[in-house]
């Protein structure tokens, strides 16, 4: 489990273009839960192409700082693996 912004984003760098299912806070006990691609990572942040029939968004994107603190958690569907740590 990486500890570090490095390491979530060389772990996630790895992971490119691959489904996941993502699990977001939304704030006052709501959780958010999508389904997409990893579709590119930044220096500072990553993005995610979600699945058109299940959302209203096309693309979202989060920081690494919000997988370290636990606000997003992302579980790779094709091999069911958690990077959400």
């Amino acid at each position: 489990m990486p500890k570090t912004i490095a390491s979530i984003k060389k772990s996630l760098d790895e992971r490119l273009g691959r489904a996941l299912t993502l699990k977001a806070n939304g704030g006052r006990k709501k959780t958010i839960e999508r389904c997409g691609v990893l579709a590119e990572t930044y220096p500072s942040v990553f993005i995610v192409e979600l699945n058109q029939d299940e959302n209203n968004f096309e693309r979202v994107s989060y920081s690494y700082t919000d997988i370290l603190t636990d606000a997003v958690e992302l579980e790779f569907t094709d091999d069911k693996t958690e990077v959400a740590l």
